[in-house]
């Protein structure tokens, strides 16, 4: 549980460099096409930014409140235009209940549908959408940090906002990202370019972050809104979570791809642990679960994937009944 401030501050000053490379990169190229790949570029900086906002509104960087939030606002509001806010109170009832349906807000049906159930009340567009989600995956998620933003967004100008201590501060933060972020597009490329830059720079990032916090949770055990939840702590976070593995060569690359959000199993135990600890976490809770017989999921990347894709084909058979119901 020990803090790691030099972890910290390498981790801070490899991003600042990255974001400053890909902003010479974009000023000094000009219109050139060559600047999709300063897109990708972008899209991994996002990511990466977005990861070290959730380390700081876990209060892994920081001790207190006043810093984390002020740090998070920064990350989060100004550097990807979402509501740090509204992200952190998200993101706690997910921590308090992982995979519960009606109380987990990333289970929510929409989009995507994760039972059966949810799957018989879905129509129009979304129907089909669901009844094709596991092949449309993949490229639904490149939506993901759209309609993330798009969400909070929302919440701030709706009474979901109450819930954001300074919703005015958080609008007005969000505005100059999406101020600046349009302005120095249009103003160095052309329109164009300027759209195709944005197309690729959202897609991937939303990719990135899909494929981030998806293999943690998804195709895990889902407990129902209408089941008596009476796991102990232990049980709730380690049955509905997963780990997934690297080899020796891999290991290190996806503890930095994943933000170290590759070790969830320990994350969702000791929310407040550096990311750079969890991996030494990791043998410590295994052998603590193998003794007390609590099954310990971990899997490669691949493998979670297909597991995940699993669940979204079991759940879109729900609108396989309302079609032939309908019939």
């Amino acid at each position: 549980m020990d803090r790691r401030p030099g972890y910290y501050v390498l981790r801070f000053a490899l991003l600042a460099g990255w974001h400053a490379a890909t902003i010479a990169a974009f000023l000094l190229l000009g219109d050139s096409w060559w600047q999709l790949l300063v897109a990708v570029a972008a899209a991994f900086g996002s990511g990466q930014t977005a990861l070290l906002a959730h380390d700081v509104a876990h209060r892994q960087v920081f001790r207190t409140r006043r810093p984390s939030a002020v740090v998070g606002r920064l990350l989060g509001n100004v550097g990807v235009g979402m509501s740090y806010g509204w992200w952190t109170d998200k993101h706690t009832r997910h921590h308090a209940n992982p995979n519960h349906e009606g109380l987990d807000p990333d289970v929510e049906p929409g989009a995507l549908v994760w039972t059966e159930e949810q799957a018989r009340g879905s129509r129009g567009v979304l129907r089909f959408l669901n009844r094709h989600q596991a092949t449309l995956f993949f490229p639904l998620i490149t939506l993901a940090a759209v309609d993330l933003r798009r969400a909070s967004l929302q919440a701030l100008l709706t009474r979901g906002g109450r819930r954001v201590p300074v919703r005015g501060l958080e609008l007005g933060l969000i505005a100059a990202h999406l101020l600046g972020y349009v302005a120095a597009l249009f103003l160095v490329l052309p329109p164009g370019l300027a759209v195709a830059f944005l197309v690729v720079h959202q897609a991937l990032f939303g990719l990135y972050l899909g494929s981030v916090f998806a293999p943690n949770h998804k195709g895990m055990p889902l407990l129902q809104s209408t089941e008596p939840t009476r796991m102990d702590f232990l049980r709730k976070q380690v049955l509905t979570s997963r780990n997934v593995r690297g080899g020796r060569l891999t290991d290190r690359p996806l503890h930095v791809l994943m933000g170290g959000l590759n070790h969830q199993i320990e994350h969702h135990l000791f929310p407040s642990m550096p990311t750079a600890n969890l991996r030494a976490a990791r043998d410590v809770v295994r052998g603590y679960c193998a003794e007390i017989g609590v099954p310990y999921h971990e899997t490669g990347l691949i493998r979670s994937w297909r597991e995940s894709l699993a669940q979204l084909r079991t759940a879109s058979a729900g609108t396989e009944v309302l079609t032939g119901t309908a019939r």
